[in-house]
């Protein structure tokens, strides 16, 4: 799966031939749930010193990118996978929920242009694709990201965006006429979101 690029459905969409699957996986799974948690204590050096400074990250921890296009977001992302494959050797998976093609086929381009290409993984169901399609993309991500992690290795998850996971999730609801919430997003918006969290 390393250095390639797959939909929801784990087929190759990168134009290098079929995909042999040794150890498949079912991509809905129960989430954990509430289960006893270490504390995160331990920053991941990053090799960026203005994050590692000012906004370490925890080994095994979240953290979120949020800013407008065109302010950097994609070139932390890359330099990030740069160093977590060159300094830590680790993998890292990318979910692109709701991606422009363009963008997909830019980050793809610039990743194999740093020689890092096959240290990552790529999950992508573009904004062209059913809503049904857009809903598994992550759900898919993180069934890859969890067996890399069950192999021993460190993983870096990136999902770009969840929102766009959200809007997937609200079509489908509207297809399938369900009554929405107060907020009109799917009435099942806060057990999804957690199940999906709880995974990550």
């Amino acid at each position: 799966m390393c250095g390639r690029v797959v939909d929801a459905l784990g087929m190759p969409i990168d134009g290098k031939g079929p995909l042999e699957s040794k150890h498949p996986r079912r991509v809905e799974i129960k989430a954990p749930g509430i289960v006893a948690r270490q504390s995160v204590h331990e920053p991941l050096q990053t090799g960026i010193k203005a994050i590692d400074f000012f906004a370490p990250v925890m080994h095994g921890g979240k953290i979120g990118f949020i800013g407008g296009a065109g302010v950097g977001k994609s070139v932390l992302l890359t330099e990030l996978i740069h160093n977590i494959a060159i300094y830590h050797k680790g993998i890292s998976v990318f979910a692109g929920i709701g991606e422009r093609i363009r963008e997909g086929k830019e980050l793809y381009d610039l990743l194999k242009f740093n020689k890092v290409l096959g240290n990552v993984a790529l999950v992508l169901g573009q904004m062209n694709e059913n809503a049904s399609v857009r809903f598994r993309v992550g759900f898919a991500a993180v069934t890859l990201a969890e067996y890399f992690r069950d192999m021993g290795r460190d993983v870096l998850f990136f999902v770009d965006n969840v929102y766009r996971y959200v809007q997937a999730g609200n079509e489908l609801s509207t297809q399938l006429n369900q009554i929405p919430s107060q907020d009109g997003y799917q009435a099942t918006l806060d057990s999804e979101m957690a199940s999906f969290q709880e995974r990550i």
